[in-house]
């Protein structure tokens, strides 16, 4: 049953990352910012052909490939549990994936990623809501591995 549930969870980021991306493409010009909470962060359409920063920027073989590796991983790891990560490191997993699924439909879609949240405090590149939910779920899962499941880094793994 929770597997049912982290499937729901995953679809639903994806139709939220698919809707805000759709909507932002409606209504605001490429590279047109828009104020959405000053002093926090605006709207700017972007077509990001590459990850964070415009880092490998034309490698959509590159991306697709990692999501079907990672893909493999989940089909093969999450049904055996193979691996000792505890449900809420399962619940990251879960996000990492939805936000990636959210990308790759972009990228195999359309040749880029539409990418629209611009923060205003810090110098940092446009996203979106698929990258939030691969970012926190990252670095919850590491946090969590890192500080609170020592039995996935003992020898002998299930």
């Amino acid at each position: 049953m929770l597997y049912l549930w982290m499937t729901l969870f995953a679809a639903a980021v994806v139709a939220a990352d698919q809707l805000t991306k759709y909507l932002v493409v409606a209504n605001i010009p490429l590279y047109t910012q828009v104020d959405a909470i000053p002093g926090l962060f605006h709207l700017t359409y972007v077509q990001n052909t590459g990850a964070a920063f415009s880092a490998m920027e034309g490698m959509r073989w590159l991306f697709v490939l990692i999501f079907l590796g990672f893909t493999l991983f989940i089909f093969w790891e999450f049904p055996k549990k193979r691996w000792p990560f505890t449900t809420l490191e399962r619940w990251c997993l879960a996000a990492v994936y939805a936000g990636g699924l959210g990308n790759i439909i972009d990228r195999v879609r359309l040749g880029y990623v539409v990418d629209m949240i611009q923060v205003e405090f810090i110098s940092f590149p446009v996203f979106n809501v698929a990258d939030c939910f691969i970012t926190c779920g990252s670095i919850l899962l590491l946090v969590h591995l890192a500080f609170w499941n020592k039995s996935f880094w003992k020898d002998g793994k299930k």
